[in-house]
């Protein structure tokens, strides 16, 4: 090697730089004897949650690194801890130590965008000392925390600088590292030789003045052909400025077969095809878990000694964190305990003014002692300060999930589910046995959630509260557009692949089966390897919907916060499964479309009926013609019973009163369905008086469903009763029903409850059909104290549409996207329940949809639509006509366009949806009008000249014969403007054709005989493949006169998967069979018939 390769030439000059601080450690640093290293600690290592770098998963490394023999291992994510909670736990099941560190790169911080750490993009007045620059050129660090103060620091240290940046990045120099310095920390260097000597040297001496001999440099073998001469460069450095060098591996993945996803990553990262990334990818693949003889050959015995010196002196584990909620709430003269006390009393003079029974007393008593117990007062007290803001902002809100088992929450008015009405299992949402903290979802109205968000962030200090992370990772799509970028794929193919991925599939080769492409080719193959590789990895973090973390002191010392997309808005690295893993207590403030929904539905309602109403005193009515229209499956738009598979249901089921409704939304769900207890529930019902009951306890814990479990709840109250349980071994047996398939360890349960059931006289055949519809519950079985929340709005949406259809339907437009249908199929039942709808009009219409009456009819207003539905007319266009209009009626478009001051954009997209109509005609002359704006308009000097303008004068001095548009042509520019029409169906275009050919339409299957052979055809509006179906297809036909309901049968859904899952007008062959009300059509044979519609663009909502 010659002086002028870089490292040569810095070895020349490193070799005679003399010490410049204290004098050198000989003994320390001298050439050690052999001695058998027996183990190997690795201290920087990062995983995949450092983006697109990191190859592996934590507990991937944690698993590896055990394997391997190692003592320890940490994850050192670049300013980042995201990944450690998992690695918290694998190595929690494992023999192996965990350090918590993080890396560091040092870059020059522009003044500009520094803020201090508590507040969101605040610039300092000091900007970094120049001297300081030649610090900040890359240098490159660890910091490993030794004890939980070293920790608390270093994750303040990473929020500052999280919160200096954008999101996603972070910014850190000298300055910073000097004033957020975490002296419990153990600070590992790794020189970049390539530097100059002055850089190092500067380096070097700044962190030793950092440090308090805390120090190392890591040296980094990687077999690139310079490891001996590097080796003993840094052991030079070390000698000259009397800090010691320790092995590290600079890990990126746990193995080397993921060199390819690293480079790939990199390629990603830089946005360059694998061939031109150069040396920015990795020489080898040897950044992975080095077995420790491979180890040994590459590094002295005192090196590798020295890591597990520095492993030994860190003795922090995140299971010392401990979460502190605000006491504020809790006044002076009370403990917490007392002040909950005195807040359910008065909820429950609320709740029960008659006074309250017996057994709901000592309910509440019996949840308090726990509460007390488990020190949970301030988790309460801190939602019922949100929840009571919400009140008084007038905001809907409604708790639910395993918090409506609780009485102290229904009296806190953080749920509306009454023990009076459903049976309460506190344990289910509280238990000393249970290892996770109790969890209180509340939702709020979607519209109104960030006057919430808001309020929290000013009560208690952005220093102390944020919202949970969500972990986005690689899906197909995405994943297929950023791997084929990186092999360099032509980006129309990209692009038809990536549109091709359908929504169902079991792997990516099956998601793009229709994709028509050669799996043969080799880079396909690779892009098919890769991808499956990738799905799964981490891309990036984004908000929870609404977990928000609150804390006593600064959470910056619990958890780093960063800055979230959002302006005002900030996000911890854990998501909500951290949490949960490690104990730690979150509050979901949640959004619910139906809130909104209804909120604004029973505003509209208050704008004109006689008698005012309001959630409490319509949930309280238990209407027969409520529930009449719910047997019907008359259920469009309907919280939660509006699905297809609901409405299948509910001429079976027939609800009849709220705990029917409870029961209806439970019962639709996976785990019933595996669990075998639909169709046993639905014999029983017709026929109540045959059920029996194996026993008494038996009987009280199943009379409500007939004797068959489909609450989470019965079935821990039956392993208590029958076999045995104590309440917190139920929620136990609860946790592992809901987790068997993932993670198995059910089978004990099963020998206990079999055992269990036995000694208290029961058969085994039984206690084994319990355990059988236990395991169903692993694919998803609702609590009884969710269902119950959501059979509350359930019900009240459902009289709403009942008695209300036009101010339901106008508030659930005013409140999309939401639910399972579009705004075409909510317009189209609206209309079959008698309302008329108004098109839009820029005379009459607002931004949102509106009511207008009769003078003669003020019971029966009409449904005008809004701006809000016409495609690409901007909020601002809307306001400023609706501004304008205050002023008086527009008299011509030229009158709208001079006084609004509409863009080009906005008035074309109001001329497409044929907004215009009253002032010019039809689409073609609104056309015509609106492209003369382009010419000078006169000066009018005042609103009497205005209407002064003759009809030629205000549309532009032109007057034309244009062609007037065919009914076709309005219904497909409907579509294309709005998503709907108001004209008739396209089905119905089609219908004397369709006659010819005897197709049956969706409302005369009610006069079809069961299994008769018909055909049909109609609009593709739904598609779902439930897993719980065995592959089955589920299609929503529309036509001019409802619904047809398509049965797929895998075989068939093969045969013509295209016309399954793209088709947009489908005709179906096939044979009727109806049940119990129940219509399908068993689809034989299926025909696209999409040209039919030519260039109509419609869409669909599919479901999994």
């Amino acid at each position: 090697m010659t002086l002028n390769h870089p490292i040569a030439r810095n070895r020349a000059s490193l070799s005679d730089a003399g010490a410049t601080l204290s004098p050198c450690n000989k003994d320390r640093d001298a050439t050690a004897s052999p001695v058998a290293v027996q183990s190997y600690a690795e201290l920087h290592c990062i995983s995949n949650f450092t983006f697109l770098r990191g190859a592996s998963f934590p507990e991937e490394l944690v698993e590896r690194a055990e394997a391997l023999g190692y003592s320890a291992i940490a994850i050192t994510d670049e300013c980042s801890l995201s990944g450690v909670v998992r690695a918290h736990m694998a190595a929690k099941e494992r023999r192996i130590k965990l350090i918590i560190g993080s890396e560091f790169v040092l870059r020059d911080t522009a003044p500009e965008v520094l803020q201090d750490e508590q507040t969101i993009r605040k610039k300092p007045d000091v900007p970094p000392a120049e001297n300081l620059n030649v610090l900040n050129n890359g240098m490159r660090i660890v910091l490993l925390a030794l004890n939980r103060k070293g920790y608390g620091e270093l994750s303040h240290l990473i929020s500052c600088a999280r919160l200096r940046a954008n999101k996603g990045e972070y910014r850190i120099d000298s300055e910073l590292l000097q004033q957020k310095f975490p002296t419990d920390c153990a600070l590992l260097w790794i020189p970049d030789l390539k530097q100059s000597d002055t850089c190092i040297e500067s380096q070097a001496g700044y962190l030793r003045l950092l440090t308090t001999g805390n120090l190392w440099i890591a040296a980094e073998l990687l077999l690139n052909g310079h490891d001996r001469l590097k080796l003993k460069r840094l052991r030079k450095l070390g000698k000259n400025f009397d800090i010691p060098v320790c092995a590290a591996g600079g890990v990126y993945m746990h193995e080397a077969g993921r060199r390819i996803v690293q480079d790939t990553l990199t390629a990603i990262r830089l946005s360059k095809p694998l061939t031109e990334i150069g040396f920015a990818a990795e020489s080898n693949s040897q950044r992975h878990l080095r077995s420790i003889e491979q180890l040994k050959k590459l590094y002295p015995a005192q090196l590798l000694e020295e890591t597990l010196n520095i492993a030994n002196l860190s003795n922090f584990s995140l299971d010392e964190l401990r979460y502190e909620y605000p006491s504020e709430l809790v006044p002076k003269e009370h403990t917490a305990h007392s002040w909950l006390w005195q807040l359910t009393k008065e909820g429950i003079k609320k709740r029960w003014p008659q006074g309250i029974s017996q057994k709901n007393q000592k309910i509440i008593e019996h949840e308090m002692r726990l509460i007390k117990q488990l020190s949970y007062e301030h988790f309460f007290l801190t939602v019922h300060e949100i929840v009571c803001f919400a009140v008084d902002q007038n905001i809907y809100c409604q708790g639910r999930g395993s918090a409506a088992n609780s009485a102290v929450c229904y009296c806190l008015g953080i749920t509306e589910v009454s023990p009076d009405h459903a049976e309460m299992l506190f344990e289910r949402f509280l238990s000393p046995e249970r290892s996770e903290p109790p969890d209180i979802d509340v939702d709020f109205e979607n519209s109104r959630r960030e006057e919430v968000i808001q309020h929290i962030y000013q009560k208690y200090g952005r220093h102390r509260t944020a919202i949970a992370a969500t972990v986005i990772t690689y899906r197909s799509r995405s994943a297929v557009r950023d791997v084929g970028k990186a092999l360099g794929l032509d980006d129309e193919l990209i692009n038809r692949l990536a549109k091709s991925i359908f929504w169902w599939g079991s792997d990516l080769e099956e998601q793009l089966s229709d994709a028509g492409i050669d799996y043969t080719e080799p880079k396909i193959k690779t892009l098919l390897t890769l991808c499956q590789s990738l799905m799964g990895f981490p891309r990036h973090l984004s908000q929870h919907v609404g977990g928000f973390v609150i804390s006593q002191g600064n959470l910056t010392h619990l958890v780093p916060v960063e800055n979230a997309a959002m302006d005002d808005r900030t996000i911890i690295q854990w998501d909500k499964d951290d949490l949960e893993s490690l104990g730690l207590l979150k509050v979901d403030v949640l959004a619910l479309g139906m809130l909104s929904a209804i909120h604004k539905a029973i505003d509209l309602v208050n704008s004109y009926a006689t008698e005012e109403v309001g959630m409490d005193s319509i949930s309280v009515k238990e209407d027969s013609k409520v529930y009449d229209m719910i047997c019907e499956a008359d259920t469009v738009g309907v919280f939660q019973i509006e699905s297809r598979a609901q409405m299948s249901m509910l001429p079976r089921l027939k609800p009849r009163c709220y705990y029917d409704l409870v029961i209806q939304i439970a019962i639709v769900r996976p785990g019933p369905i595996q669990g075998d207890m639909v169709h046993p529930y639905l014999e029983r019902r017709k026929n109540p008086g045959k059920v029996k009951y194996e026993s008494e306890a038996v009987r009280q814990t199943l009379e409500r469903t007939l004797g068959v479990p489909i609450f989470q709840e019965q079935i821990m109250k039956l392993a208590m009763v029958a076999a045995g349980f104590s309440a917190g071994e139920a929620d136990q047996l609860r946790r592992a029903m809901a987790a068997w398939k993932k993670k198995g360890g059910l089978e004990p349960f099963r020998d206990r409850l079999v055992s269990g059931m036995g000694v208290r006289g029961y058969s085994e055949e039984y206690a084994l059909r319990i355990y059988s519809q236990i395991k169903g519950f692993g694919d998803y079985g609702f609590p009884e104290s969710h269902s119950a929340s959501f059979a509350l709005l359930a019900y009240v949406s459902s009289w709403l549409k009942c008695y209300h259809p036009a101010a339901f339907c106008c508030a659930l437009l005013n409140s999309q996207p939401m639910g399972f249908y579009l705004p075409a199929q909510l317009i189209q039942d609206a209309r079959r329940h008698g309302v008329e709808v108004l098109t839009v009009d820029v005379n009459e219409s607002c931004y949102d949809s509106t009511l207008e009456f009769e003078k003669k009819l003020l019971d029966k207003p009409a449904l005008r639509l809004g701006f809000s539905l016409v495609k690409g007319l901007s909020v601002l266009g809307a306001e400023s006509i609706c501004l304008a209009r205050n002023s008086g009626r527009f008299t011509s478009v030229q009158d709208l366009l001079t006084r609004a001051a509409l863009n080009k954009k906005d008035s074309e997209s109001l001329a497409a949806a044929d907004a215009l109509n009253t002032l010019s005609g039809d689409r073609h002359r609104a056309f015509w009008t609106v492209a003369g704006a382009d010419k000078p308009l006169p000066f009018f000097e005042s609103q009497a000249d205005r209407q002064a303008l003759t009809i030629e004068q205000s549309d532009f001095g032109v007057d034309v014969l244009l062609p007037v548009p065919s009914e076709a042509n309005n219904i497909m520019a409907d579509y294309a403007s709005t998503g709907f029409t108001l004209r008739r169906h396209p089905v119905a275009l089609l219908r004397p054709h369709l006659d010819l050919y005897k197709v049956t339409s969706a409302s005369g299957l009610v006069s079809i005989q069961n299994e008769s052979f018909i055909k049909a055809v109609g609009i593709v509006t739904s598609r779902q493949r439930p897993q719980t179906a065995a592959g089955v297809t589920f299609l929503t036909l529309e036509d001019e006169s409802g619904f047809v309901n398509v049965v797929v049968w895998p075989s068939l859904g093969e045969k013509q998967r295209p016309i399954v899952r793209r088709a947009v007008l489908i005709g179906v062959v096939g044979h009727v069979q109806k049940s119990d009300g129940v219509i399908h059509l068993i689809a034989r044979e299926l025909v696209d018939l999409s040209h039919w519609l030519g260039a109509m663009n419609l869409s669909s909502r599919d479901f999994v």
